[in-house]
C-alpha cells in the first residue's frame, strides 16, 4: 500500500496578480486562436489591399505632382479609405465575433469562467478585446500608417500641420465603428448558443436597417430617415468628424444618440445574459 501523505491547508505561495488583469488572458488566448486559422489570416491580408493601393496613390502624387490633378490626396482620401474598410469590418466582425460568447454558452463554459476570481466585466472586456483588436488592425492601424507614409513621401509634415484635425478624426471615426460593431455583435452572441444563428442575425440587422432606410427614403423623398440605418448613422457621424458636409439630412446629434443608444442596449443585454449559473445541491 502506498503511504498517505498529510495534505493540510497551506497558504498559496505563488505570485499574485493584481485584480483587473484577467481580461488580458482571455483576449490574448482568443487572438492567438484566431491567428491560427489560415482562412482568417487570408481575410486580414485581403483587408490590407486598399492600404497598398492608397500607398501607391500617395507615392505617385508626391513623386509626380502633375498626377495630383487626377489622383489628388486630401483629407477626403482618408475619409474614403475608412469608408472602404467598412466591408471588411463586417466580415471580420461576423467571422470573429459570432462565436465569442455563443461558443462558451454552448459548452457551458460561463460557469467555469465566472466560478473563478474573474469578474463579469473582465470576461466581457476580454471578449471585446479580441474582436476590437482585429477591427483596429484593419482600420485604425492602416489609416495612421497612411498618414506616416504621406509625411515620409512628401519629406515634410506640412500636410499634417495644415490638417491638424485629421489624426483625431481618424481615431474617433474608427473607434466609433469598432465600438458599435463589437458591442452589438457580443450582445447578439450572448443571446444564442448557435454561432451560425448569431452571424445571420447580425447580418440581418445590418441589411434590414439599411433596407428600411431605402424604403422610407423612396416614400418620403428625404434622407432625414437615415437614422433608422446603423450604417447611415455611422456615416453621418464620420462625415462631421472629417469636417465634411453630412451626406444625410438626419441631424448629426440624432445619429450620435442612436449609436449611443445601441451601445447602451448592447451593454444591458450583456449584463443580463453573461451570468454564472448557481448550482444548488
Amino acid at each position: 500500500m502506498s503511504p498517505i501523505h498529510d495534505q493540510t491547508y497551506r497558504r498559496y505561495q505563488g505570485p499574485r496578480q493584481p485584480p483587473g488583469r484577467a481580461w488580458m488572458v482571455i483576449a490574448r488566448d482568443g487572438i492567438r486562436n484566431m491567428l491560427a486559422r489560415k482562412l482568417f489570416l487570408a481575410v486580414l491580408l485581403i483587408a490590407w489591399i486598399p492600404f497598398v493601393v492608397r500607398v501607391v496613390q500617395i507615392y505617385v502624387v508626391t513623386a509626380y505632382p502633375v498626377a495630383g490633378q487626377v489622383l489628388g490626396v486630401s483629407t477626403s482620401t482618408y475619409h474614403e479609405f475608412i469608408g472602404q474598410q467598412t466591408t471588411f469590418i463586417f466580415f471580420v466582425t461576423v467571422y470573429v465575433g459570432a462565436g465569442l460568447i455563443a461558443a462558451d454558452r454552448r459548452a457551458n463554459a460561463l460557469q467555469i469562467y465566472l466560478s473563478k476570481p474573474l469578474m463579469r466585466t473582465e470576461y466581457i472586456a476580454g471578449k471585446v478585446g479580441i474582436l476590437a483588436s482585429f477591427l483596429l488592425f484593419i482600420t485604425l492601424l492602416p489609416a495612421l500608417l497612411l498618414v506616416i507614409m504621406q509625411v515620409l513621401f512628401a519629406g515634410s509634415a506640412s500636410f499634417l500641420t495644415s490638417n491638424l484635425f485629421l489624426i483625431p478624426a481618424i481615431v474617433m471615426s474608427t473607434l466609433v465603428q469598432v465600438i458599435v460593431a463589437s458591442f452589438t455583435m457580443l450582445a447578439l452572441s450572448s443571446l444564442s448558443k448557435s454561432t451560425r444563428y448569431v452571424a445571420i442575425t447580425f447580418a440581418g440587422t445590418v441589411f434590414f436597417t439599411e433596407s428600411v432606410y431605402h424604403v422610407l427614403h423612396a416614400i418620403t423623398g428625404s434622407t432625414r430617415v437615415a437614422w433608422v440605418s446603423v450604417g447611415g448613422n455611422i456615416e453621418n457621424v464620420t462625415d462631421v468628424m472629417f469636417r465634411m458636409t453630412p451626406r444625410y439630412e438626419t441631424p448629426v446629434v440624432l445619429s450620435a444618440l442612436v449609436l449611443l443608444g445601441l451601445i447602451v442596449l448592447s451593454i444591458s443585454v450583456l449584463e443580463r445574459r453573461v451570468r454564472g449559473v448557481e448550482v444548488v445541491a
